[in-house]
């Protein structure tokens, strides 16, 4: 354009007014779809970037920060989300909450979004990996992701002990053939909990199986059918990693008659409700530390400008119930 981007320049460029651009841009007030997407194509095609070109316009931060969660019907990350809004409004802050349904063009945008809000700092929880490729300055905080990032913080569980925690729990229980079911997708977590299971497995000299599948409880059920009837039914102990996919399996072994845990036993991971009223062994992961932890990262971040501690992990432990007990 040959001079620094403004409001004013926005608005004559959309024909509107600079106090619609405004509006848009903080998203307040009444305009029409038409006149919000016009401005945001401008918005985009010159880069513009309310913190550096609207300092004006802030004389202090907006106490708002975004979360981008992939899916919040998921108890997992309800109970994080929550942590975050908790902590977070106790010292003044409000919380965009943006669910994606694991839709990397929906993250896309959502961050896009944010960013135009003027939040002051992002968390995300297991986001796409395409979000790192952004330019921004904003702190950030992930969770259970571990981008390289000057401006990224990471909170993240044991996620490898709590594999290694699943496959020596098997072993001790007397488990010979062992079968991990995870999620089909490489990402960080499910990754940490097949290295450290497997670990354990290769320093006791002892096979298994895996098998991936979509996170699901029906995708589960119908990989336990498969195996059942193509090849028999050889394995006492299987991994799931996530509660839903072991409530799955537990399904499908009931259906097919064969006995939890007298014939086979189970350990999910996440340790959430439904694992308590399906009486499933589970790891659990501390969900209110996680989004504790992550929003008091963020803000001092805000407040410093740099996390005295860029990477944290949070232990987990073993929750034992019927799906694994010798009888």
């Amino acid at each position: 354009m040959g001079k620094k981007l403004t409001i004013k320049a926005i608005a004559e460029m959309a024909g509107v007014s600079s106090a619609t651009v405004s509006k848009v841009l903080n998203n307040t007030g009444r305009y029409s779809e038409e006149t919000k997407q016009n401005i945001l194509d401008i918005v985009k095609k010159y880069d513009y970037r309310p913190n550096a070109v609207a300092k004006s316009l802030r004389t202090s931060k907006s106490k708002t920060i975004g979360v981008i969660v992939p899916d919040i019907t998921n108890e997992f990350f309800a109970q994080i989300v929550l942590a975050i809004e908790n902590h977070c409004g106790e010292l003044g802050y409000s919380v965009f909450i943006c669910n994606s349904n694991e839709n990397e063009e929906k993250e896309l945008k959502y961050f896009e979004e944010l960013e135009l809000k003027g939040v002051d700092g992002l968390i995300y929880l297991s986001a796409s990996d395409q979000l790192f490729q952004m330019k921004t300055q904003l702190p950030i905080v992930c969770i259970d992701r571990k981008p390289k990032l000057h401006n990224v913080a990471i909170v993240t569980s044991d996620n490898f002990n709590g594999g290694s925690i699943a496959a020596r729990e098997l072993l001790q229980k007397g488990c010979k053939n062992l079968l991990i079911i995870s999620d089909y997708r490489d990402v960080f977590p499910t990754m940490e909990r097949l290295r450290g299971f497997q670990k354990v497995m290769e320093d006791n000299q002892i096979p298994f199986s895996h098998v991936k599948v979509e996170v699901g409880i029906k995708q589960a059920q119908k990989a336990i059918d498969f195996l059942i009837k193509d090849q028999g039914f050889q394995y006492d102990g299987i991994f799931a990693t996530t509660d839903w996919l072991a409530f799955g399996v537990k399904l499908a072994l009931e259906h097919h008659q064969i006995n939890v845990p007298e014939k086979v036993k189970i350990i999910g991971y996440d340790n959430i409700s439904l694992a308590e009223y399906m009486s499933i062994s589970s790891i659990d992961q501390n969900k209110v530390a996680l989004g504790t932890l992550a929003a008091k990262k963020l803000l001092n971040m805000i407040d410093n400008g740099v996390s005295v501690d860029k990477e944290t992990t949070i232990p987990v432990k073993y929750i034992e119930r019927n799906s694994t007990l010798n009888f």
